[in-house]
């Protein structure tokens, strides 16, 4: 065994560890349509006045 081997727990709480702190996928399609939504708002209440 290595030095640094572990067990299955320690697996286990090592995933989730890496999980948890992995950092937040950027995803295009979803950032294009929260600033579409936006503008679409402003737009409307720009109109309304």
């Amino acid at each position: 065994m290595g030095k640094y081997q572990l067990d299955t727990k320690g697996k286990v709480a090592v995933a989730k560890y890496h999980e948890k702190h992995k950092p937040v996928k950027f995803d295009k399609k979803q950032q294009l349509e929260k600033i579409r939504a936006e503008y679409l708002k402003k737009k409307q209440d720009q109109t309304d006045k």
